[in-house]
């Protein structure tokens, strides 16, 4: 079975976006290491899940095809399709989708976001891995990673990657399992 991992940049006070779901927010942390390990990393995900808000962010910097090495869908009853026919824009609940896609063959599959679409697999309980990349910067108010969320939900660390950036990597998965001690690099 392919797992799900909701891979999400976030800030030490639970928020992956501020109010207006800007990430500007994140400019503030300094370039490094973090940023090529993130990158590297995407390249193992061949099917995205998103969100319209997060699609939507992309399309306002001119983004159409945030992944074109990957499957990308967007969960929105809102959005057109895409004209260009490489994100399928899906007006369904995903939780079928998702379930489905799970069984299917292919490698890991990539939540990119948002937050609600992230709750809404959480809480059917759909997510089996949790990647924060926790940035040096405090914000008051935003976006949260899973506002939806209704019930609280137990993890197990897999591993602590800091950076001389001052990003943190934990990485977990969701429920108690019996592991080793986690890596800390």
């Amino acid at each position: 079975m392919r797992s799900v991992q909701y891979h999400v940049a976030i800030t030490p006070s639970g928020l992956i976006a501020e109010p207006d779901g800007g990430v500007g927010c994140f400019d503030l942390t300094p370039p490094g290491e973090h940023l090529d390990d993130y990158l590297q990393s995407l390249r193992a995900y061949d099917t995205i899940l998103m969100g319209r808000g997060t699609y939507e962010f992309g399309l306002k910097l001119g983004v159409t095809d945030p992944y074109p090495w990957a499957r990308c869908l967007v969960f929105s009853r809102s959005l057109p399709p895409d004209p260009t026919g490489k994100v399928q824009v899906l007006a369904t609940d995903p939780v079928p989708v998702v379930r489905a896609l799970r069984e299917a063959e292919g490698g890991p599959i990539y939540l990119c976001g948002g937050g609600v679409l992230a709750s809404t697999l959480l809480n059917a309980g759909l997510v089996d891995e949790l990647i924060l990349k926790v940035n040096p910067v405090l914000l008051g108010a935003g976006l949260g990673l899973a506002p939806g969320l209704l019930a609280a939900q137990a993890l197990t660390l897999i591993s602590v990657k800091p950076y001389a950036s001052g990003v943190v990597r934990l990485h977990y998965r969701i429920g108690h399992q019996a592991s080793d001690s986690a890596e800390i690099r």
